[in-house]
């Protein structure tokens, strides 16, 4: 029996989607939920799994192509007698897929493992899987690349015969420069990697963007930690991080400034009733900022729980659109990646987004007299248009009160 295989059903903030990749080709046989094709959106790569046991009958969308919602991409043959087709070698009908050497094997890899293997030129084939059902995982590619075998095998591609080489044609990608060791490569796009871009464009160009500046003496926090981090993660089985009273303390301010909270829409300024507050996360794939609903009603636990999971989820490509849609407010963490000081962009139509940075020791004069203290620069973008600049500095202190003693988060003083 046939059946139709089509693209997931987009929400309505993805407008289509591209097909990354095809893990099956025509006439090769899947066993049912195994992936098939993995559809880039501008937020997440949707797979698409074989409904049943049966054959790939027929591809209808190529690698690359663009699909719109629920719109037919293949056809699946359900029932047994599927085979894997030998992979061709007349060159001339032959078509490479793009950014990629092919080869005869079998090998399925993750959406982050094939990216990774196409950006070094590596055989799909030839890494060994030690994931679920022997699926090649980015763990998997970077031991590859880290053993020597990767840059082995890219170069006996390189120094193959020109027959050998048109069996597995270099990746059109990749447009290398002859002349030492000056070699260049062009690699297209992603499609969330252009819509991060496009949104940055965005931001700046249509909001009157500022952005005020102030320390927080992270000592209490710090103490805090020391004392209860053991108690609580063995409470809560997760250790206590800085980011939950970032989040608390931002959620305390939002209610006290709601126009931080607020976005615009058209000549309408809309006012949030709830706190869902972006925490900006960074993957493979690009900057993602899942959202924390009603952070107002999580409990630190909770809040440093979520923001694990939301990690997990990032660096496998798991994060849902849902997860990542919607958010009245954006947290980011430069500090992780060693940041000083920055000056973060606006997340529209978010009219403000707090920019956290490495904790650094440093002299501070503390009733007349000189204390090194561990502090942190914070920085608050806004988009003027909303906020006045009163108000933002008023928000970006109360932030630092309540970080420089957290008792007034419990007692809401």
């Amino acid at each position: 029996m046939a059946i139709e295989i089509k693209a997931p059903t987009f929400p309505e903030s993805v407008a289509d989607g591209t097909v990354a990749s095809w893990h099956k080709q025509p006439g090769e046989a899947c066993a049912r939920d195994e992936l098939l094709a993995d559809i880039e959106t501008d937020k997440v790569v949707l797979e698409i799994v074989a409904p049943a046991d049966g054959v790939l009958k027929e591809v209808i969308k190529a690698e690359g192509d663009t699909v719109l919602s629920e719109e037919l991409i293949g056809i699946f043959e359900e029932g047994e007698g599927g085979v894997i087709q030998p992979a061709t070698t007349d060159v001339a009908t032959a078509e490479p897929q793009s950014g990629t050497v092919q080869s005869g094997g079998a090998a399925t890899l993750s959406p982050a493992a094939r990216r990774m293997a196409d950006e070094h030129g590596i055989d799909h084939g030839a890494v060994a899987g030690t994931g679920k059902g022997g699926r090649v995982t980015k763990e998997d590619v970077l031991n590859y690349v880290e053993s020597g075998a990767g840059a082995s095998a890219a170069k006996s591609v390189s120094n193959a015969p020109a027959a050998s080489v048109a069996k597995a044609p270099a990746p059109e990608a990749i447009a290398p420069v002859f002349g030492g060791d000056r070699v260049e490569k062009r690699v297209p796009m992603t499609r969330l990697r252009a819509r991060i871009a496009e949104r940055l464009v965005e931001a700046q160009q249509s909001a009157a963007m500022l952005t005020t500046f102030n320390e927080v003496n992270m000592k209490p926090i710090m103490d805090l930690r020391r004392e209860y981090k053991d108690l609580f993660e063995k409470r809560h089985n997760v250790k206590m991080g800085f980011m939950s009273f970032f989040v608390k303390a931002c959620v305390e301010a939002l209610k006290r400034y709601p126009v931080a909270n607020a976005s615009i829409d058209g000549n309408d300024i809309v006012y949030h009733g709830y706190q869902d507050v972006g925490v900006a996360v960074s993957s493979d794939r690009g900057l993602v900022v899942p959202v924390l609903r009603n952070a107002e009603d999580m409990s630190l636990a909770e809040v440093e729980l979520t923001i694990r999971e939301f990690g997990e989820k990032a660096k496998e490509g798991k994060l849902s659109i849902e997860e990542m849609t919607g958010g009245t407010f954006t947290i980011s963490n430069g500090g992780v990646f060693g940041s000083l000081l920055s000056t973060p962009i606006l997340n529209p139509p978010q009219s403000a987004i707090l920019g956290m940075h490495k904790i650094q020791e440093r002299p501070m004069a503390v009733n007349g007299e000189v204390v090194v203290l561990p502090m942190m620069y914070l920085a608050l973008s806004y988009d003027h248009r909303l906020l006045d600049g009163k108000e933002a500095v008023r928000f970006l202190v109360t932030v630092k009160e309540l970080l420089e003693d957290p008792a007034r988060m419990l007692l809401d003083v």
